[in-house]
This record gives C-alpha cells, structure tokens and sequence, in this order.
C-alpha cells in the first residue's frame, strides 16, 4: 500500500501549482511552452519596462555591486568587464571567502531538503518569475558583457533562459515524484504478513558549482542552477570574470526570494574572480563541491571530466564542437540559402549550435533552380550572406559583437586557413561600423571552401564567422563524414537538405551514429542554431562536445539521492 505522505504546507505552493502541473504536462508531451513571451514589445511587458530596465543597467556602471555584500567575503572586490561594444562597465563585486561560504551553503541545505521537491520546485517558479520581471534590464548585462545583439541578449539572456531553468524544475519534480515518500510493505508469510512502514527521503548531493561562460551567461547557466537547487543542493556561481553581471543579478534575485521564503541565503552565492584569476580549479578542488556544471573551452573542460570527476564530483560539461550540415539537394534553393545565411550570420557564429562544416558532393547538387556545382552552391551561399548582410545598420542587429580577441583572430586568419587547406575563401570577411557602438569590432562571416582530404583544418572549431563548403565525392561520403568527426570532435548540432527520402533516412543514421541532433530541409523561421525548452534537448551527451543534454532525466536525477527509514508496523 502506498501512502503520500503530507507535502509541507507553504505561501508558493498554490502560487505556482498551475504552472508546475502545465510544465510537467508540456515536458511529457515534448509539446510547444513557453511561460516567458519572447517578444521585448510594451503590449507584452507593458510600457516604459524596456526604459526601465535600460535605466536599472546604467545605474550599475561604475559602482559597487552591493546587492550581495551580505555573503561571506574576504574583503576585497573584483570587476574586469569590459562590453564587447566598447565601454568599461566598471562594476565591482565582493570576493567570497570560500572558507566560510562552503560550509553556509552546506548548512542551509538541511531545511531546504526538508521542505520536499514540490515546495523547492515553487520557490524556484518564484525565483524565475521575479527574474522575469528583470528581463530589461539583463538585457543590458548580457549585451554588454556578451556582445550579442539588443533583441537576441533580451531573449536568449531573458525569457528563453527562464524557459530553461523552469524545463530543469520541472524535469527535477517529475524525476524526484517518481517515488512515494511513504509506503506499506507487505510480504506473505506463515500466520500474519510481515509489514513494514518504509519512508523515502531525497537528499541532494551537496553543494553544486556553476561555471558561467562568456557568451550565453545566463542561458547556459540556468539549468545547472535550478537543477541543482530543485534536487535539494546549494549552489555557488562561478561567472566568466567578463560576464559576472547577469549571473551577479540572478544571484541576487534567488537570495532575495529564498530570504522571502523562509529559507537561508547560502543556498545561493556569487564568487566572482579577476580575468584570470583560478576560482573555478579552486573550488572544483574544494571537498565540499559535490556537482559541476560547466559550459566552456575544451582543456579545462576536459580536466573537470577526468580529474575532478576522479575526485568523486558529478560532473556535466558543454565544451567545443564542430557543427555540419550536409547538402545533398534541396526543392527551394533561395530558402535554403536565406536560412543558412541568418544561420550562419546569427551573433557572428558566436553560439555553441551555430553551423560550421558545410558538406557538398563535388558533382553538385539539384536544386529548384537547376544543377549546381559545388564551387557553383559555394558561390550562391557566399552571395546570400553577403547580401544578408548588405545593410550595416540592419547588419549589427544580427551580428552583435565579437567577444574576444580569440574569435578576432580567427575571423582574421581566413586567407591563411584557406591557404592550409588548398582552398579559397568563397566570402571574405568585412568590418561593420556600429552606428551606436564605434568601439565595437563587428565582422561579416567569411566562407571558405576546401576539399574533403583536409580534415585536419575543418575538424578544429573555428569559434566565430568561419564556415566551410566542404567538397566530398558524394552524399554517401558526406553522410559518413558527418557521423565521424560528430563521433570524433563532437558538435551540437546537424542538419541536412536532401529531396530524398532515403538520403534522409540515411542522415537519421548518421545522426544517430555521431550522437547529435539533426535538422531536416530548414528553409523557414526556424533555424539549426535554436532549439525551444520542453520540446528540443540541447546537447545529447552522446558526442565529445557535450556529456549532458538539457534537459533530460539524466541531466537531474543523478543531483540527488534516495535515503529509506523502514519500521515494523
């Protein structure tokens, strides 16, 4: 006989019940849901919120982020960034003292566990909720710590994040209200059944670390963090030294509402860090981090998987990848090139999913429009990206910023890329003047075209407006390229354009071997380098770029434990 036990009454619960049961509803069904309107427009958000939020994100240049001088800090404050487009931000932020901060967040844990999944999973909705009505004014903080453009850093660092972080909740309540929390255990035997009252508790593994990145701050950091916090964990933020604003705003938001809640602040802290400074090996050293969640560079990415995990850490990691598409024909050429144009031009190819590898059979391709060759296809994609990006002022709107001077250099080197590869560059890149940011350096996608023998230049990721048409001797080849460097170098996403069923089914294949995601005959409004909370899983783990998908069971239930108490009835 199964008994629920009662769930602890709280303010939240009814609050967000509705929310939670069409969350859960909308994750079974894989089906389209979205709490969080995308769209920056007043008739969403009302009027004067964006000059609102615009005037919140001035008011933090040049000064101290104090919001969080009440965690345990060592004194001192930090604060590197600088925004993409040109302008010292200024901000300062308290250092945590980990030697203080650790043993908090540890201690803050046991009410938060004791308060059951349903409860925690409604503070979380709170939290999002709350942060949600900052959507403005982080749009300013990731704009100007990513680069990413106005419209694209409200809702990638806004709604859509949010969207993510409420998939990670959900996914949590689902995994941890598999279990009864009270049972009668009955076994037949001689006379009377044995009973026993056995309880089931969920206790959370400690005390999570979030490493941030650089480009997608909040995004990528939001199913770690809500993850990690519905299983029952503490969390300590670790943001990239140049994008600690939006993460040190999410920080802030999540210890308000847990004060607000009954709960203790340390549940959630900030430590940030100089530009580079060692934070994040410091604390993926520290015993009391039980969790890691990372998104960034492969080396250190790769250090957390095998020596911190060595050290018993539950490790999940988004590193690098190399991202293809394989061309075989296609009913809509001028489509096909208008998507893989804004694909490839989308925040300068600053994105984990945007697309690298272009693979073409050298006999070419049938199109819509009559035979192309392959040097014929390379020639009409560089011309659709040039022409997408023909208006400067329209342009930045997509491109956004560079971010770093790693991105600058690739963009840079594209003759002498070319050139390692026998090749030639079909689009070379050009400087954009921002008409509001002068000082940012904003560059078109360069394309270049080589042959499939040179896999030792296009298997490398190329982070930024870099692309490849690749030459191959046919679909076939390009089909098995795409499974082996997916395989072997890892990538978030694929996608093919084929007018025949069975080079699709073959893709599928590929796909399936490789371990990555793939996308059919894209030629609308939905493109290779998005995917929508509760219906795509973001990574797959199944590849070298990434061990964990958001947001799958895995990605949550290994956050937690089950403990049993059991008693003769």
């Amino acid at each position: 006989m199964t008994t629920q036990a009662t769930t602890p009454s709280h303010p939240l619960l009814d609050a967000h019940a509705a929310t939670l049961d069409e969350a859960a509803e909308a994750l079974r069904t894989r089906s389209f849901y979205s709490r969080y309107p995308a769209s920056p427009s007043p008739r969403v958000y009302g009027e004067g919120s964006a000059e609102a939020g615009q005037s919140a994100y001035e008011a933090r240049l040049g000064a101290a982020f104090t919001e969080l001088d009440d965690q345990p800090t060592t004194g001192e404050r930090v604060g590197d960034e600088v925004s993409p487009y040109g302008p010292t931000l200024g901000i300062t932020y308290p250092v945590l003292d980990l030697d203080e901060a650790l043993p908090a967040a540890r201690a803050a844990v046991r009410a938060w566990r004791d308060a059951g999944p349903r409860v925690r999973a409604a503070v979380c909705v709170e939290i999002i909720d709350r942060l949600n009505t900052r959507s403005f004014e982080m749009a300013g903080a990731v704009m100007h710590t990513s680069g990413q453009p106005f419209v694209m850093s409200f809702q990638a660092g806004g709604p859509e994040a949010q969207d993510r972080a409420l998939e990670a909740v959900t996914a949590a309540l689902v995994e941890q209200e598999r279990l009864p929390s009270s049972v009668i255990w009955e076994k037949p035997a001689k006379g009377e059944p044995l009973r026993l009252q056995k309880d089931y508790k969920v206790v959370g593994r400690g005390v999570g670390l979030v490493i941030g990145c650089n480009t997608f701050p909040t995004w990528n950091a939001y199913p770690g963090i809500f993850a990690s916090l519905a299983t029952a964990n503490a969390v300590v933020v670790k943001p990239h030294p140049r994008a600690i604003l939006p993460l040190a705003i999410t920080v802030a938001v999540c210890r308000e509402v847990l004060a607000e809640a009954g709960f203790d602040k340390a549940l959630v802290q900030l430590a940030a860090d100089r530009d580079g400074g060692t934070l994040a090996k410091d604390l993926a050293e520290r015993d009391e981090i039980a969790i890691i969640d990372y998104t960034g560079g492969p080396a250190f990415g790769a250090w957390l998987e095998t020596e911190a995990a060595a050290r018993g850490k539950l490790v999940y990691t988004e590193k690098a990848g190399v991202n293809t598409i394989v061309v075989d024909s296609t009913d809509s050429l001028r489509s096909t090139l208008g998507n893989l144009a804004f694909s490839l031009s989308l925040y300068s190819g600053q994105m984990c999913t945007a697309p690298q590898n272009i693979y073409v059979p050298k006999t070419g391709i049938d199109t819509d429009e009559g035979h192309l060759s392959a040097d014929e296809f390379a020639d009409r994609l560089g011309a659709a990206v040039a022409r997408f990006n023909g208006d400067d002022a329209k342009a930045v709107e997509i491109l956004g910023a560079t971010v770093n001077d790693r991105v600058r250099s690739n963009v840079a080197s594209l003759a002498e890329i070319a050139a390692e590869g026998e090749g030639r560059v079909v689009l070379d890149t050009r400087p954009v003047t921002h008409p509001s940011w002068p000082d940012a350096v904003v560059r078109t996608p360069g394309i270049v075209q080589l042959d499939v023998r040179h896999e030792d230049v296009y298997t490398q990721e190329y982070f930024g407006p870099v692309s490849f048409v690749i030459a191959t001797e046919s679909t076939e080849q390009s089909l098995a390229q795409l499974a082996d460097t997916v395989a072997e170098h890892g990538a978030m996403t694929a996608a093919v354009y084929s007018t025949s069923e069975a080079v699709l089914e073959e893709a599928r294949e590929a796909a399936a071997d490789g371990g990555v995601a793939l996308s059919e005959n894209l030629n609308g409004q939905v493109f290779v380098n998005q995917t929508s909370a509760f219906s795509d899983y973001h990574g797959t783990g199944a590849n070298p770029a990434a061990n964990a998908a958001y947001s799958d069971a895995a990605f949550v239930a290994n956050r937690f434990r089950v403990i049993t108490s059991r008693r003769h009835v």
